[in-house]
């Protein structure tokens, strides 16, 4: 288990395999870069099912505001963790396997009525927007953190603006 300093985590992390690693790299930097403190665990909905339980029952109790569950193949671990948490959950369904994520996507978002998982594309924009959606409901009770939310968004509109300038000039160059 990775030491945890003196800081309050909010969010936990869990994906079905080490493997994964890789792409949940991209939830823990983007939930870094808005200081957000967060853990990480490997849990299986199959493998370690009384585990994944136990991790979900007790999160809410050791402070945990949100969940963020990455899964491929039948991908159940978001379902999973749902079914036993009040906390909102957020499902990245993994990229891979025999129909390259289509069941993890299937999986994660075809959830029955009364155990909901936020679900978010496949692949690295799903792991970036995992961490965003969470900032974004932490934001609702930290204007701090909606301050910080606010002028991420507006670099994305500045870096868009940039783009837009950048091929207007190079469209020029085509009429002269």
């Amino acid at each position: 288990m990775a030491k945890q300093l003196n800081h309050k985590v909010t969010v936990g992390v869990v994906m079905g395999s080490d493997s994964d690693w890789p792409l949940m790299e991209d939830t823990a930097k983007t939930l870094k870069e808005f200081g957000i403190h967060f853990e990480v665990r490997v849990l299986s909905a199959h493998r370690t099912p009384e585990r994944a339980a136990e991790y979900a029952l007790s999160a809410r109790d050791r402070g945990l505001k949100v969940l963020i569950a990455a899964a491929g193949g039948a991908a159940h671990l978001a379902g999973v963790i749902a079914a036993h948490t009040l906390l909102p959950v957020i499902g990245i369904p993994v990229k891979g396997g025999a129909l390259d994520g289509l069941d993890a996507l299937l999986s994660t978002v075809q959830m029955p009525a009364g155990i909901p998982v936020a679900t978010v594309a496949l692949g690295r924009s799903g792991a970036v927007n995992a961490a965003l959606l969470a900032v974004q409901i932490l934001a609702l009770n930290d204007a701090a953190l909606a301050d910080r939310l606010a002028a991420h968004k507006q670099e994305l509109c500045d870096k868009v603006a940039k783009g837009n300038e950048r091929v207007q000039t190079e469209l020029a160059k085509l009429y002269k």
